[in-house]
């Protein structure tokens, strides 16, 4: 087995666990191709941002990733960030390109709790006067 790179990619409830390696240029998402587990439109392109701001060609590289939880942003955007991550790893050089596309910063918004005595996080009952 040849030398790979591993990012790990978080976002909202998901967890992408992308490894990058020299090859022929398939992309396996959970054991589907990239545009089979990826259908919804822009996804793709999002994830490909990587190759993009490097400049790199998608066919020199192999991508595995194994992503569990949340929906289908959390899992497009963790992918996308574990990607960029992976690289860093392979050269430390690329990380101001990434940076600059933002493909390096983690968005650490989650859902809020809910609160007792409250419909939802901050959403109160309705106030009735009597």
């Amino acid at each position: 087995m040849s030398q790979y790179y591993e990012g790990i990619g978080r976002r909202k409830e998901s967890t992408a666990r992308v490894r990058l390696m020299e090859g022929s240029g398939q992309f396996v998402v959970n054991g589907k191709t990239l545009e089979e587990y990826f259908t919804r439109l822009g996804d793709v392109e999002s994830i490909l941002l990587a190759f993009k701001a490097l400049g790199e060609n998608r066919s020199r590289y192999d991508v595995s990733v194994l992503v569990k939880g949340g929906g289908v942003t959390g899992q497009t955007e963790a992918v996308r960030l574990g990607l960029a991550r992976a690289f860093v790893k392979m050269n430390p050089d690329y990380t101001p390109a990434l940076r600059q596309h933002g493909l390096l910063t983690r968005d650490a918004r989650v859902k809020e709790r809910k609160k007792p005595g409250l419909k939802r996080a901050r959403k109160a009952p309705t106030y009735t006067k009597r």
